[in-house]
């Protein structure tokens, strides 16, 4: 989950990540505060996502963040997304404080800066899940909303609910959307979910209901295409001139890129 950060800004803030998304921490369980409607329709949801072999999106990103003196901000910036299952993925993100793009194909997994010109890259032959696992543990990089990516999404979802609620029907970009709300212990978060045959989510935000100003994390998603046209080299990266491979690229609680200075 995200937690409290502070620093250099002054903001209080939920952990960043750089591509985007939302992650649950906790044991899955059936709690009685589960509503049986919005945990139908986010099993669907995410038989679906599970059961797309390949697709690609767009996603547009909003960050809220408080400052010490009580002011509310929100950054936004946008992300693109292409997956194959079960071991490629790209993603690309840009804004006031991110400008990166994210590789794996199924070898070897790169984060790429274009800010500083830098790449981190390590060898990690396996999957979706591996790799998502990598970022967060080996690099250091949170993805909150690879819990939409990853092989079984409604227990990664799930994962520590104590509550849901199913408020009906409401529109995202001018289309049709089951609204579902998910609590936690530390976060609420939720979930609007594609009405018909392709259950799709629309929008996904989080709430740090225990940081000062319970600041909103949200991702609004538009052109989902399911049998997206993939070049051969999408997920293999290869470092434009003069980019330096470093061991680490620091990210800090706004999500801005740095490299170690004398990297070589």
């Amino acid at each position: 989950m995200k937690q409290q950060m502070s620093g250099r800004y002054g903001f209080r803030v939920a952990a960043v990540s750089v591509v985007f998304g939302v992650c649950a921490a906790g044991s899955a369980s059936a709690a009685a505060g589960m509503n049986p409607d919005a945990d139908e329709i986010l099993r669907a949801m995410s038989r679906f996502l599970a059961g797309t072999p390949a697709f690609s999106m767009s996603a547009d990103i909003s960050n809220e963040v408080v400052t010490l003196e009580g002011q509310k901000l929100q950054f936004n910036s946008s992300a693109t997304a292409v997956i194959q299952r079960p071991s490629r993925m790209y993603m690309s993100r840009r804004g006031r404080f991110a400008d990166a793009e994210l590789f794996y194909n199924g070898q070897q997994l790169t984060l790429y800066g274009k800010s500083v010109n830098a790449y981190v890259q390590k060898d990690l032959p396996g999957t979706l899940n591996q790799a998502l696992d990598a970022l967060e543990s080996g690099i250091g990089i949170s993805l909150p909303g690879g819990d939409l990516l990853v092989a079984d999404p409604y227990a990664a979802l799930t994962s520590g609910a104590t509550s849901s609620s199913y408020y009906g029907i409401a529109y995202v970009g001018g289309v049709a959307a089951h609204h579902l709300a998910f609590r936690t212990r530390t976060v609420d978060w939720q979930v609007w979910v594609k009405e018909g045959n392709e259950p799709l989510p629309l929008k996904y935000s989080i709430t740090t209901t225990w940081t000062t100003g319970a600041p909103q994390y949200s991702v609004q998603f538009s052109n989902w295409n399911l049998k997206p046209t993939i070049q051969a080299n999408r997920f293999t990266f290869v470092a434009p001139k003069d980019a330096v491979r470093v061991e680490t690229i620091a990210v800090d609680e706004m999500g801005e890129l740095s490299a170690p200075k004398g990297s070589k």
